[in-house]
Order: C-alpha cells, then sequence, then structure tokens
C-alpha cells in the first residue's frame, strides 16, 4: 500500500465518522470532492507547497462556498498537519466508506458501444442481485474491446468483452 494512501487513512475515516454523526455524508462527499479537485490541480499543489502560504488561506483556497463549520476545521487540521495534497485519496477512502455504510455498490461498464437503457437496467438487476445490495452504474465507450462489456465493480472484474475472450482463446491455444 501507497505511503499516500497510510497517510490518508485516519483523516478518511475522521471525515466519515464526523459526516455520520452529523447524518451529512451527501455533503461531506461532494465537499471532499471539491477540495480533491482543486488540490490535484498542479498549480495549487505548487501553492499549498508554499510554506508562505497560511492556513486560513489554504482553507478558503480549498473550500466550497456550501462549506459547514465543521467541514472547515476539517481542512484546518489537514492544514496544519501538511496533509493537504492528500485530498484525493481522503475523498476516494471516504467515498469507498461511504458506499460501504450505505450498502451500495459501485460499478464501471465499460462498452464496445453506447449501451441502450434496457440493457443497462438488466446489467443493474444482475449486478443487485450478485451483490445483494444496490448499484451505482457508470458507463464509458472503449471501441477497442470490439464487441460486449468489462464489468468493473471494485474487487469484481467480469470480462464479458470480445477482446478478451479473444485473448483468453488465444492463451487457450497457446498452452
Amino acid at each position: 500500500m501507497s505511503q499516500a494512501l497510510t497517510l490518508a487513512r485516519p483523516y478518511a475515516r475522521a471525515a466519515f465518522a464526523t459526516a455520520r454523526d452529523e447524518g451529512a455524508f451527501a455533503p461531506w462527499s461532494d465537499a471532499l470532492a471539491f477540495s480533491a479537485h482543486v488540490a490535484a490541480d498542479p498549480r495549487v499543489a505548487a501553492l499549498l507547497a508554499n510554506p508562505e502560504l497560511g492556513r486560513d488561506d489554504a482553507v478558503a483556497l480549498l473550500a466550497p462556498e456550501s462549506r459547514g463549520e465543521t467541514y472547515s476545521r476539517f481542512l484546518a487540521v489537514l492544514a496544519e498537519s501538511h496533509r493537504l495534497p492528500l485530498l484525493p485519496e481522503i475523498a476516494g477512502m471516504f467515498d469507498a466508506l461511504r458506499a460501504e455504510a450505505e450498502h451500495v455498490v459501485k460499478a464501471t461498464v465499460t462498452s464496445a458501444a453506447e449501451l441502450s437503457v434496457a440493457e443497462l437496467d438488466a446489467i443493474k438487476a444482475a449486478l443487485r442481485k450478485r451483490f445483494n445490495r444496490e448499484v451505482e452504474v457508470a458507463t464509458a465507450v472503449d471501441a477497442s474491446l470490439i464487441g460486449g462489456a468489462v464489468i468493473d465493480a471494485g474487487d469484481v472484474v467480469i470480462d464479458g468483452s470480445l477482446k478478451g475472450k479473444l485473448a483468453r482463446l488465444q492463451t487457450a491455444l497457446a498452452n
């Protein structure tokens, strides 16, 4: 595991616990996504590394307008600990903890062509049945798959693409 993930974990857990206590998963998720996006910008990252940048200025730079007082204090703690560059990792871990708490599986379906609503609904239903959880699906198109789709649901990857089937056939014939 990378050092950034190790360092980010306690902050993500603290943010999650605070959001859970406040009953505010969505606002915290949105605020963290905003702050992570801003912090990931190379120009902002260089500014955050500048020792002349004060804590309050860093918080003002990274906090969305709709932030709460608790979120501002969270950013201040990150600033004091010189952990603001970890915001992308913290946001990712927070979203994973939130999905687990809300019993949601996030999946990405990459297909060779745009899927119809009926095809997407069928995939969602099958994933709901398989994981026994609600499913949030993002879609992507990759013409190099030739046909079919690849479903990535965290620890589970289902490769039903023609490209994947051809690769497996080639491996089987080579052995």
